[in-house]
C-alpha cells in the first residue's frame, strides 16, 4: 500500500483524535516499518489493518465508521492535491465512472508499483450508478467513505446501498442512487 495512505491515515488521527493518540498508535502498534511512512514508500497493508484496529480500540469507535471517517478525509485530501481530476466534473454520477479510465491511470504515472483496487461502473437507470469495487486488500469500508466524501464534495444526497460479491479477489457493489425529493 502507498505510503500516502498512511501518511494521510496519521495525519487524520491527529486532526480527529489528538497528536497523543496518533503517538500513542504508532508506539503500541508494534509496526515493521515502525510507523516510519513517507508518501512515496510503499507499506504492508496489514500495518493499515493493524493501526485501524487499535485506533478503534484507543477511541471507542467501530471499524467500518472509522473507515468511513479516512474514506471521507482522504477524498477531501484528493481534491486540494489534485485539481485537475475534477476539472469539468459537475457531480459524483460525472466524477466516479473516471476513477479507473483516468485517476488511477494519472496514479499509475507517479506510482507506478501501486497496486489499485479495480472500478467499474454501469448505469442501470438515469438516477442510478452501479459501481463495483474489488481489492486484494478488501476495504470496501474504505471505497465506500470515499465515495460519501465524493457526494459531500459535490453536496448531493445519495443513497448507497451495498451487496457483497462473491470471487477473488472479493468485491462490493454499490448502488449509488439519486435520492427522490
Amino acid at each position: 500500500m502507498k505510503g500516502v495512505v498512511f501518511t494521510e491515515f496519521m495525519e487524520m488521527v491527529e486532526d480527529r483524535f489528538s497528536l497523543e493518540i496518533a503517538e500513542r498508535l504508532i508506539e503500541e502498534s508494534n509496526l515493521a516499518s515502525r510507523g516510519i511512512y513517507t508518501s512515496v514508500g510503499t507499506y504492508d497493508h496489514q500495518e493499515m489493518v493493524t493501526l485501524v484496529t487499535n485506533l478503534s480500540a484507543f477511541v471507542g469507535m467501530p471499524v467500518p465508521d472509522l473507515l468511513h471517517e479516512f474514506g471521507r478525509h482522504l477524498f477531501k485530501q484528493f481534491v486540494i492535491k489534485f485539481p485537475e481530476f475534477f476539472e469539468k466534473i459537475q457531480s459524483t454520477f460525472d466524477f466516479l465512472p473516471q476513477v479507473e479510465s483516468y485517476v488511477h491511470l494519472e496514479v499509475k504515472k507517479l506510482y507506478p508499483d501501486a497496486e489499485l483496487p479495480t472500478f467499474s461502473c454501469a448505469f442501470p437507470s438515469p438516477d442510478r450508478l452501479d459501481m463495483t469495487y474489488r481489492s486484494i486488500r478488501n476495504l470496501p469500508d474504505l471505497a465506500e467513505g470515499l465515495i460519501l466524501g465524493c457526494t459531500e464534495h459535490f453536496g448531493e444526497t445519495l443513497e448507497i446501498k451495498r451487496e457483497t460479491l462473491p470471487g477473488d479477489p472479493p468485491g462490493v457493489l454499490f448502488s449509488i442512487i439519486s435520492a427522490k425529493e
